[in-house]
C-alpha cells in the first residue's frame, strides 16, 4: 500500500517524547526538579496496561480508567484512607497477577508442545 510502517511507529514515539517538555514548561510551576518526579504516573501506567491485559490497547484504556474510578471512589467513600490511594493501585496490580497474570482483556495462551 506504500506506507511505510517504520514510520508509522516511530510517529507516535516521537510525539510522546517531545511534548512533555513543553507541558512540563508551561502547565505546572514547580519549585524544585528532581530525577524521580514522574515515576509514580509511569508505574500507574504500567499497573493499567497490566490490568487491562499486555498489548492489548483497548485492555490499557479500560485499566486505566478502572484505576482512575477506583482510586477517585475510594477516596470518596472513604476520605481517611486518601493516603493510601497508591497502595491500593499496587495491591490491585498483586492480586489481578496472583488471579489473573494476562489481564482483563488478555489471551491465554496455550502451552507449546516440545
Amino acid at each position: 500500500m506504500g506506507i511505510d510502517v517504520n514510520r508509522i511507529i516511530a510517529l507516535p514515539f516521537s510525539w510522546g517524547r517531545f511534548w512533555p517538555g513543553p507541558e512540563g514548561f508551561c502547565g505546572h510551576e514547580v519549585s524544585q526538579v528532581n530525577p524521580f518526579m514522574g515515576i509514580l504516573p509511569g508505574l500507574k501506567a504500567f499497573i493499567a496496561a497490566v490490568l487491562g491485559g499486555i498489548g492489548n490497547v483497548t485492555g490499557a484504556v479500560l485499566g486505566g480508567l478502572l484505576l482512575g474510578f477506583l482510586e477517585v471512589m475510594i477516596v470518596a467513600f472513604f476520605p481517611a484512607w486518601a493516603g493510601y490511594r497508591d497502595a491500593v493501585a499496587f495491591t490491585l496490580l498483586i492480586v489481578l497477577l496472583l488471579l489473573r497474570p494476562t489481564g482483563l482483556l488478555g489471551e491465554t495462551l496455550g502451552e507449546e508442545k516440545l
